[in-house]
Formats: C-alpha cells, structure tokens, sequence
C-alpha cells in the first residue's frame, strides 16, 4: 500500500477525486492542514460520490505530526515542478508516502530545499504548461507506484 499526502489542498473536487483513487488503488491518504475547504463540502462529497465514507484518511495538523507518526524508516517522495528528477526514476517501496503540495503554490519551498534528494517531477514539456491539476498528477505517480509493487511482486 502507498500513502498519499495532500498538504493544504485548496479545491475540494481534486481531494474528493483523489479520495476516490485511493479508494481504488487502497491507498491511505492524509490530509495535512489547513485545509482550504470543510470535509462537509458539498462539492468534496460530489466528486468522491458515495465512496467517501469508505475511504481511509487521516488528518494532520502539519507535516511533523504526520512524520512522528510514520516514524524514522518511513520514506517521503515530495512531487514538484522544481524537482529535476523524474518519478519514473525511483522504486518505490510499499509504505511510501507521496507528498503533493496545494494546488495553486505547490510544496513551500523550505520543505523541498530540506528534501532535495527526495524530490521528483513528472515530466512536461517546458514550453507547454506549468503544472498538472492535482488529481491527474497522483494518479499518474500512484499508478507508477502500483505498477512497481505489482512487478515487484511477481518477481518473488
């Protein structure tokens, strides 16, 4: 199982999709604050249709909570488009959290520069966009992700 990390999330339709994906996937997703919206937003329970109650999340005041509660073995992967390493890069292993920043700043930037070799991207082209909705992005590393463990599986 992978977990997913969404730190201060601003739109509820993305954290209620990407509730959906986890729920999909089995992965964990954690909510870490402030958020920008109530878990009783309407559009939150719209986009996560009636799956929502199903999903397994946590919440967490701020990053420190939630990384004392993973503990020192637990690996962190933080996703920006500052990072210059791509996800397709790493292996990863079961139990990692996947961290992406809030849709409209990313991750801050004193938490990538403490986390420089955990960094990665998802590659574009640089003329195109700046980023990816928040939704896509996920899906796009949790399914590496899955697809990695599955493989890995297979192998012994």
């Amino acid at each position: 199982m992978l977990n997913i990390v969404l730190v201060e999330p601003e739109i509820p339709p993305n954290t209620g999709n990407i509730g959906r994906l986890c729920l999909a996937t089995g992965a964990h997703l954690h909510l870490v604050g402030p958020l920008g919206f109530s878990l009783e937003d309407r559009a939150l329970r719209r986009a996560g249709l009636d799956y929502w109650h199903l999903v397994k999340v946590s919440r967490w005041a701020d990053l420190p909570q939630l990384w004392t509660h993973a503990g020192d073995s637990a690996r962190f992967w933080y996703l920006s488009t500052k990072a210059t390493r791509s996800y397709w890069e790493e292996s990863f292993q079961p139990g990692d959290y996947l961290v992406f920043g809030r849709e409209t700043k990313g991750l801050p930037e004193s938490l990538l520069m403490a986390n420089r070799e955990r960094m990665l991207t998802i590659p574009m082209q640089s003329d195109s966009t700046r980023s990816l909705n928040l939704a896509t992005a996920v899906a796009i590393v949790l399914y590496e992700g899955m697809r990695q463990l599955s493989a890995s599986e297979q192998r012994g």
